[in-house]
C-alpha cells in the first residue's frame, strides 16, 4: 500500500513538471495550453519515455473536467438566454453534425475501403468537434457571449447532445453483426427528456433552496462541497441513465444561472475544472497510439488534414447559409474542424461491438489527437481572416500620440466616459479588441485602435508613459489586482480607473492601486431611485434625504466586505426588498 502511495505520488509529480514546463513554453511562443498538455503527455507517455502508465483510468477521470466545464457554461446561460437561441442549437448543430459526419464517412468509406458500417461508426464521431478545447478557448479570448461565439457554443451543445443518437446508431450496427442489442433509440430519447426534466425540477425545488440555506449560513467551504456536489451528482444520475454527463452538468448550471450565487458558484468550481481539464489533454497527448503513426504516416496525417479540410468547408458553407460574413464563418469552421473527445468513447464502444478492430480504433484515435494538436496553429490564422484586409489600416495597433488619457474598452460604457472627456477637450486614445466594434465606431468618426488593452506592452507602445489617466471599461472579469499592481509599477504618474461589474469584483479587486472604481449600474439605480420618489410625490429634500440614506448604508456594507473579504458582511444595512446588488 504504501509503494501504491509512494507510485501514484511520482506518477503525479512527473506529470504536473512535464505539464508546466511544456505549457509554459508553448505559450511562451504563443501555441496556447491545450497543445502544450497535449505534448507534454505523449512525452511522459509509454510511447516515448514510459516513465507514466495507466491513462485509460485517468482520463475518467480527468473526463470530470469537462463535466464542470459545461456546468461552468451553464451557468452563464439563463433559461431565457438559453430559449433565444433554440434556433442556433436545434438549426446549425443539427446541419453541422449530419452534414460533416455523412461527409467524413464518405471520405472514410472511398479513401480506405472499410465497410459501410464501420466507416459510418469512425465518420459520424469524427464530424463531432471537441468542447473541452474549445469552450476554454472562447472563454479566454472573452468571445463566448459574442455572436459569434454563441454560434460555436449552439454546434458544440447539440453535438453533446447527439452523443445520445450516435451512441443508439453504434449499438443498432453492432446488434446487426452479431452484438448485444442495445436500448430501442426511441426509448433512449425519452429517457433523456425525463432525465432533462428531472434535473430542471431538482434545480428548482432542492437546489435553489439549498444554496439559500448556505448562503444564510455564511459558511465559505460549504459552498466548495455544495459547488461539487451539484456537479458531481447531476453527472452521476445521468451516467447511471447511460446519457451524457456534460450534458447533466450543463442543465445543472442551466437551473443556478439566475440566481444570486452564480459568481461564487463559477469561483468555486473553476480551480477544479482548470487541473482536470489538464489532466484530461495529457491523458489524451499519453493514449496517442505513435506506433500505429509510424506505420501508417501519410494515411494519418491526409486523414487528420482531410478531416479539417472537409468540416471546414462544410461548416464555412453553413456558416454562409444563415447570413454569417465569409471570415466568420471561415473562422468558425476552423475553429470546430477538429475531431473530439467522444470520438474515443464512440471509438471503443464500435470496437467492443465488432464494427471496428482495436487497430483501427487506436489509428484514429491519433488522427483525433493530431486534429485538436493542430487547432492553435488554424486558430492564429482564423485571427487574421476575422479582420477584413480593407480595414487593415484603420485596425493599426495604438502608438504614443501625446494623449493624455488612455480609454480602454469602446462599448456603451467606454462611449460615456470618452465623450465626458472629450467635452472638456481632454486627448483620448481609444482601444479595443472588438472588430465589430472598431467598425461601428468609424462609422460615426471615432479613431478606435485595435489591441488587447490589458497588456502592458501594448499599454506602452499607446503612450501609457506619458498619460495622466487610463480608464479601463472592459466588461466581464478580465482584470484582477496584481494586473493592476503590474500596470501601476510600469506608469506610477497615471490615475487608475476601473469599471467593476459588482461589489463582488470590488472585493477581488480589493488593495489595487486604483484611484476610482465604477460599478456598472449603482448611479443609473441612483438616477432610477430619484425619479421613482419624485413619481410617488416626495420633495426634494426627501428624496436627497433617501439617497443619503442609501449611499452611507451601501459605502458602510462595502467598506466591511472589502476588510473581511466576504459578500454577506453587514447584511444587516441590506435594504429590505431589494432581490439584486448593483
Amino acid at each position: 500500500m504504501a509503494h501504491e502511495g509512494a507510485s501514484l505520488l511520482r506518477d503525479g509529480v512527473l506529470m504536473l513538471g512535464f505539464a508546466l514546463a511544456f505549457v509554459l513554453l508553448f505559450r511562451r511562443f504563443g501555441l496556447g495550453a491545450t497543445l502544450g498538455y497535449l505534448v507534454a503527455g505523449a512525452v511522459v507517455g509509454p510511447q516515448v519515455l514510459g516513465l507514466v502508465g495507466g491513462a485509460d483510468q485517468m482520463i475518467g477521470i480527468a473526463e470530470l473536467g469537462i463535466v464542470m466545464l459545461l456546468f461552468v457554461v451553464g451557468l452563464e446561460l439563463d433559461p431565457a438566454r438559453l430559449w433565444r437561441m433554440k434556433n442556433a442549437i436545434f438549426g446549425l448543430g443539427l446541419a453541422q453534425v449530419v452534414a460533416c459526419g455523412l461527409a467524413v464517412t464518405a471520405v472514410i468509406y472511398l479513401a480506405a475501403s472499410y465497410p459501410l458500417a464501420a466507416a459510418l461508426a469512425l465518420g459520424l464521431p469524427l464530424g463531432l468537434s471537441s468542447t473541452a478545447q474549445v469552450l476554454p478557448m472562447l472563454q479566454s479570448s472573452g468571445r463566448l457571449r459574442t455572436p459569434f461565439g454563441e454560434r460555436a457554443f449552439a454546434i458544440l451543445l447539440f453535438q453533446d447532445l447527439s452523443i445520445i443518437p450516435l451512441i443508439t446508431i453504434v449499438a443498432a450496427m453492432s446488434a446487426d453483426q452479431g452484438g448485444e442489442a442495445g436500448v430501442p433509440g426511441w426509448q433512449l430519447a425519452l429517457l433523456t427528456l425525463v432525465a432533462i426534466a428531472g434535473l430542471i425540477a431538482a434545480g428548482r425545488f432542492f437546489l435553489r433552496p439549498l444554496f439559500r440555506l448556505i448562503g444564510n449560513l455564511n459558511e465559505r467551504e460549504m459552498f466548495v462541497v455544495a459547488s461539487l456536489f451539484t456537479v458531481l451528482a447531476s453527472a452521476f444520475v445521468m451516467e447511471l441513465l447511460g446519457l451524457s454527463t456534460a450534458l447533466g452538468a450543463f442543465i445543472a448550471g442551466v437551473m443556478l444561472a439566475s440566481t444570486p450565487y452564480r459568481h461564487e458558484l463559477e469561483a468555486d468550481i473553476e480551480p477544479f475544472r482548470s487541473i482536470l481539464l489538464g489532466l484530461f489533454f495529457l491523458a489524451v497527448g499519453m493514449m496517442l497510439d505513435l506506433g500505429a503513426i509510424a506505420e501508417n504516416p501519410v494515411f494519418v496525417i491526409a486523414m487528420a488534414a482531410a478531416l479539417i479540410v472537409v468540416k471546414t468547408l462544410i461548416i464555412l458553407g453553413i456558416g454562409l447559409a444563415v447570413g454569417m460574413a465569409w471570415r466568420a464563418a471561415l473562422a468558425l469552421g476552423l475553429l470546430l474542424s477538429q475531431g473530439g473527445e467522444f470520438g474515443f468513447v464512440l471509438f471503443s464502444q464500435a470496437q467492443d461491438g465488432g464494427l471496428i478492430s482495436a487497430e483501427a480504433a487506436s489509428l484514429f484515435g491519433a488522427i483525433v489527437t493530431l486534429s485538436m494538436a493542430t487547432t492553435p496553429f488554424l486558430m492564429m490564422a482564423a485571427s487574421r481572416f476575422r479582420q477584413p484586409a480593407r480595414a487593415s489600416a484603420e485596425r493599426e495597433a495604438p502608438h504614443g500620440d501625446g494623449a493624455s488619457a488612455l480609454i480602454i474598452g469602446f462599448g456603451r460604457f467606454g462611449q460615456g466616459v470618452a465623450q465626458m472627456l472629450q467635452a472638456a477637450g481632454v486627448r483620448l486614445t481609444l482601444i479595443d479588441s472588438d472588430v465589430d466594434q472598431i467598425d461601428v465606431a468609424g462609422e460615426f468618426g471615432a479613431k478606435v485602435y485595435y489591441g488587447d488593452g490589458t497588456r502592458m506592452d501594448l499599454l506602452r507602445q499607446a503612450g501609457a508613459a506619458e498619460a495622466t489617466v487610463i480608464a479601463f471599461c472592459i466588461d466581464k472579469d478580465q482584470l484582477s489586482a496584481e494586473m493592476l499592481h503590474g500596470i501601476k509599477e510600469a506608469f506610477p504618474q497615471a490615475g487608475l480607473y476601473v469599471r467593476v461589474y459588482d461589489r463582488r469584483t470590488v472585493i477581488k479587486l480589493r488593495g489595487a492601486p486604483v484611484d476610482y472604481m465604477a460599478r456598472e449600474l449603482i448611479e443609473s439605480a441612483v438616477g432610477m431611485g430619484r425619479e421613482a420618489l419624485g413619481g410617488l410625490g416626495l420633495s426634494l429634500q426627501e428624496i436627497e434625504r433617501a439617497e443619503d440614506i442609501f449611499r452611507s448604508r451601501d459605502a458602510a456594507r462595502l467598506s466591511a466586505q472589502l476588510v473581511e473579504g466576504d459578500l454577506h458582511a453587514e447584511k444587516e444595512r441590506f435594504m429590505p426588498g431589494v432581490g439584486t446588488e448593483q
